[in-house]
This record gives structure tokens, sequence and C-alpha cells, in this order.
């Protein structure tokens, strides 16, 4: 099985990695449409260049690899991928030959966590319509509402919120999902030392969420831009 899992930045998309990682049954890909959106898209990203050498950007190749023999000859292949990644374009009908689901995580808490790690964004950096416009795309050839799951429900109860999903998967839960070794992981993107040094620093999923934070005008209109794409997805979730 290829598990495809569309996210925006600063979801939990990086912990839920290392959970499937952390099977034993399960190869993963980190970002592998980043190098070919920066290079497409010229955007000023930290460690920029770094990204761009580090993978393919040539979006059709990409998406060949997505759907290729699973590496390592593993039975599971989970890839973590960033919604806004998939610019107009870029191609989509690999997805039809994924099994996809759909990571969220309310706006105010992933403005509030992108702005420590890069300033101004904009609602396409943040990736919320990119997310609403694939999940409507795979409901349309599904015929339903694809899977969704929710990093808040994760984060307060974990065992719960990943065999749930398991199960609707149709693959087995296990307990060592739940746990992960500190530190940087040979499957990191190049990126990792700028984004990834929370997670870095944890050996399992953080305890449920604080309150929302207090956000400075300019990113609470952000975060009312992205919330009818946000509550649109909290329908459908496990």
């Amino acid at each position: 099985m290829k598990i495809a899992m569309w996210s925006g930045p600063r979801n939990l998309s990086t912990a839920m990695m290392y959970a499937f990682a952390a099977r034993g049954d399960c190869a993963v890909v980190d970002e592998p449409f980043y190098a070919a959106y920066l290079a497409a898209t010229g955007l000023a990203h930290p460690m920029q260049q770094e990204v761009i050498a580090s993978q393919s950007t040539d979006p059709l190749l990409v998406a060949a690899d997505c759907i290729g023999p699973i590496p390592q000859g593993q039975s599971l292949f989970y890839q973590k991928h960033m919604t806004l990644h998939m610019i107009p374009g870029f191609p989509r009908d690999f997805m039809r030959d994924l099994t996809n689901v759909f990571l969220i995580r309310h706006p105010a808490r992933v403005v509030a966590s992108y702005a420590k790690k890069r300033e101004g964004p904009t609602l396409a950096d943040i990736g919320f319509q990119q997310q609403a416009q694939l999940f409507d795309q795979i409901a349309d050839q599904l015929g339903h509402a694809p899977l969704v799951i929710d990093s808040a429900d994760i984060r307060a109860n974990p065992t719960r919120a990943l065999s749930g999903l398991c199960a609707a998967l149709g693959i087995s839960f296990t307990e060592k999902m739940l746990h992960w070794p500190a530190g940087p992981k040979p499957y990191d993107g190049i990126w990792a030392p700028h984004w990834y040094n929370a997670v870095h620093r944890s050996t399992g999923f953080e305890d449920p969420e604080a309150a929302l934070p207090n956000l400075a005008k300019h990113y609470a209109d952000l975060v009312d831009q992205a919330l009818p794409y946000y509550e649109k997805l909290t329908a459908h979730k496990l």
C-alpha cells in the first residue's frame, strides 16, 4: 500500500512520518515535490538551493517515483506531501494510484508555528486552500470523502487516533508507532535543520494542544482566510 498524507506545513506531519517509519514495515519519503516546487516558483525559502540540489526538480519524475515500486522491499510506503507543493501544471493523475489521507490542524496553530520559522506567510504558504482543492478532487474520484485526521485528536489520544486511522486504512496498528528515537533521521529532507528542531527533540507525540494562540491582527486575518477550508475538512474527520 502507498499512503499519501496531504497537509500544510506545521501540521504534525513530520511526527506522523516518524510514526509510520517506526512500524518497521514501512518506507517513508519526506516532501518529494519540495525541490520541484521551489524550482518552478522561485519562492525564497530557507535552505532553498540546498533543497533544490537534494531532489529531482522534474515533477513528472517525482510523481512516477510516488507510484513506482515500494522502496526497501517494504509492504507500506508512507509519503509525506505538502499540499502547497501541488501548483498548477504539476501532475495529479498519480494520486489515483495512492491511498490519500488528509492531515489537518487549526489554522491559528499553524500560523503561529509557521511564523516562527518563516516570516510573513500568506494563505498560499500554509496550504489550506490547496488542501481543500485536493480533497475535492479525490472525493470526486472515489465517489465519497477520503480519510481526514486531525492533529489535535492525535495529540489528545495517539493510541486511539492512530489505531482508528490504521483500521480505516485496512492495516494493522502497532504500538511501535507511538515512539521513535530522538534526533535527526536518515530519511529527513535536507531542510530538517531549519524546520525540525522540535520534532528532533521528541520521542513520541506531545501532550494535548493548549488553547489557541493570540495572534497579531495580520496573522489573525490570515487565520480567518484559512478557517473555511479547515472547517470543510473537519466535517469528514475520523
